[in-house]
């Protein structure tokens, strides 16, 4: 048994340990529980997901975990009140004929036990096709983090189907919006990937605008007018408490602050004297450097994955298009040779793909390409989409759509995911109107 200790949560909690589950036998084949995520075309997994009984909370954790796997587009709950067998037990093999005869190719079985002011929290995934455990892990944890344990669950389902890391584990943080267009109130909100959870770091006295989140989740760096209505200004905020620091005071007006994937820089755009050009900051040590020195217009920086590059948008060469250079600065080169302007370019975790918005005569549109510059297409577009974001899984986008209003202009605005495939979109529920998310990395566990 493969044991795990002390995953770390955020605000101090703990999830005290968790075990793998015995499988018993070697697992065959996997069937149809497995997706082949290099196909083009593949069926969603059809998969039933058992209330987990012993405790108030076990329902809503096989809740949670349903509603993770149905909105990624990859798997089909199956709807409770479909299934045939009702006394599952969490400690026993299902009936499968039973489970095979309403289609399911798998079946997550649980059960919540608690004592000592703590929870235990089992789960099994079923391989219903070839009848065998494909994988269960045991938790024991506080009881206030019963959703964190059910995204924890989703995310090793989502692995051992696809074999890839799951995104449920994860926070957002996106620019919460309030109040008439004359008089917008722009905060910076938190919450779960799947909108639960919402809570703001800033309280609405100045505009702040175009969150990012630090490797280690643990600071944001973010843009935000003073509540003078000054020149825009670059401040880290801690997302556990109301600690809050100016980044530095710069020459004019900065924007689009983005942490290095090591979390010791911070790159963004700063303008003086008509002209934006991209400058990389230590973030404990405040040493300023500039890294782009043009007459055009530089902005939007982001790393690559590994550090090593910065891809932005310019207009350099007469229209605004994505460049990609060393991270030291030198080298440009373009990368983005379509009709149309490119914007808010971000690099995925994976390395493999650049999303971009890209601006035309018929809209806005969120879109991919490789990092090259190759193989783009389209994903999202409409009257107003911007600001894609990746999951740390580089599967999935988050971005923004903005609905017109009766006279034409921006209306309510809202956070949407979209795979790269292009597939599967949805809305994720906030408060009320966002715009600019910013997905952070898995949870340190």
């Amino acid at each position: 048994m493969t044991t795990k200790n002390n995953l770390m949560l955020p605000r101090r909690s703990t999830i005290l340990g968790a075990a793998a589950l015995a499988a018993g036998a070697a697992v065959p084949a996997r069937a149809q529980l497995t997706i082949d995520m290099t196909r083009p075309t593949f069926e969603p997994v059809p998969i039933a997901i058992v209330d987990f009984p012993g405790d108030r909370v076990g329902a809503q954790i096989a809740e949670v975990i349903r509603n993770d796997l149905q909105n990624c587009g990859l798997f089909r709950s199956i709807a409770p009140s479909a299934f045939i067998q009702r006394d599952v037990d969490a400690n026993s093999a299902p009936r499968f004929p039973d489970w095979r005869s309403i289609g399911a190719a798998g079946l997550v079985v649980g059960q919540v036990q608690s004592g000592g002011g703590n929870i235990k929290v089992d789960f099994r995934l079923w391989d219903v096709v070839v009848g065998q455990q494909a994988t269960g892990l045991s938790f024991n944890s506080q009881p206030g983090n019963w959703r964190r344990l059910a995204h924890i669950i989703a995310d090793a389902i989502y692995k051992r189907v696809t074999g890839e890391d799951g995104y449920f584990d994860t926070r957002v943080a996106y620019v919460s919006e309030s109040g008439p267009a004359n008089a917008r109130v722009k905060r910076i909100a938190i919450m779960d990937q799947d909108g639960a959870n919402n809570r703001y770091i800033t309280d609405g006295r100045t505009i702040a605008l175009t969150p990012r989140f630090s490797p280690t989740l643990q600071e944001i760096v973010y843009m935000a007018y003073g509540e003078d209505r000054g020149p825009p200004r670059v401040y880290l905020q801690s997302v556990d408490s109301s600690r809050r620091e100016l980044l530095g005071n710069f020459p004019g007006m900065s924007f689009a602050p983005r942490f290095s994937p090591d979390g010791t820089k911070v790159v963004m755009s700063i303008s003086a004297d008509g002209n934006s050009d991209l400058y990389e900051m230590n973030v404990r040590g405040r040493a300023l450097r500039r890294l782009t020195n043009t007459p055009a217009i530089d902005t939007s920086p982001c790393y690559s994955n590994d550090g090593s590059q910065i891809v932005f948008n310019s207009d350099r060469g007469g229209s605004q298009q994505l460049y990609v250079m060393g991270a030291g600065g030198g080298g440009e080169r373009r990368i983005s040779f379509g009709e149309g302007r490119y914007a808010t370019p971000v690099w995925s975790p994976r390395g493999d793909f650049i999303a971009f918005t890209k601006i035309g005569a018929g809209g806005f549109g969120i879109g991919v390409m490789r990092t090259d510059g190759s193989g783009e297409r389209m994903l999202a577009s409409g009257f107003l989409v911007e600001g894609p974001t990746w999951a740390p899984n580089g599967r999935v986008l988050m971005f923004f759509r903005g609905n017109p209003s009766s006279g034409g202009r921006a209306g309510s605005v809202g956070l949407f995911q979209i795979d790269i495939t292009g597939r599967f979109e949805r809305q994720v529920p906030t408060p009320g109107d966002a715009s600019d998310p910013a997905w952070s990395p898995l949870i340190p566990q």
